[in-house]
């Protein structure tokens, strides 16, 4: 149900632009992919939730999330096609700030301490924000035992997770749209 080439080919359509732009990370760059783009777009959702599940099918974890607002429909996504899979999973979402009422948690869904989970992100540079989520869902006590990309950008995110001790998969790298990534 994974067709990566016509991933691809969505980001070319949809997600890849170029101009003058300022990533999450405060780098500047020539090219801009907007992850929303697909994970907000059906067909795309689907290769994306379906691919993540195949990547991740030799790795034992029992919930997937990452930071709110980037991760939301990538994790929904993802539960539905682990559903149509038969597999059980958990969803969770990372609030940047926590909620001023009702718990105040920063960790939203159903996984609890001492989960094995994956934390997700839809386009990693260096890796900040998912770093950001690891933080917190450890905090809440759950165990990461990895970090997934859709793309990864190949611009340190992948040496800050191995500096952290947690291995990372992507789906896609910049190199897949013939985009060669800065020298260090």
């Amino acid at each position: 149900m994974y067709d990566r080439a016509r991933l691809i080919q969505l980001f070319h359509e949809r997600a890849l632009k170029f101009g003058d732009f300022t990533l999450a990370s405060g780098k500047k760059s020539t090219y801009y992919l907007d992850g929303k783009q697909i994970s907000l777009h059906s067909e795309g959702l689907r290769l994306v939730s379906f691919g993540l599940l195949e990547l991740l099918k030799d790795v034992t974890y029992d919930g997937i999330g990452g930071m709110s607002i980037g991760a939301d429909p990538i994790v929904g996504g993802v539960l539905t096609a682990a559903a149509e899979s038969q597999r059980s999973l958990a969803g969770f979402l990372v609030r940047k700030e926590a909620k001023g009422h009702g718990t105040n948690k920063y960790v939203e869904g159903p996984v609890l301490p001492g989960s094995k989970v994956i934390v997700i992100d839809d386009v990693v540079t260096t890796g900040g924000s998912a770093l950001q989520a690891v933080d917190r869902v450890t905090e809440f006590g759950c165990e990461v035992v990895g970090v997934v990309g859709i793309v990864d950008r190949m611009e340190g995110g992948a040496k800050n997770f191995a500096d952290r001790g947690l291995p990372f998969w992507a789906l896609l790298k910049i190199t897949d749209f013939g985009i060669e990534p800065p020298q260090a």
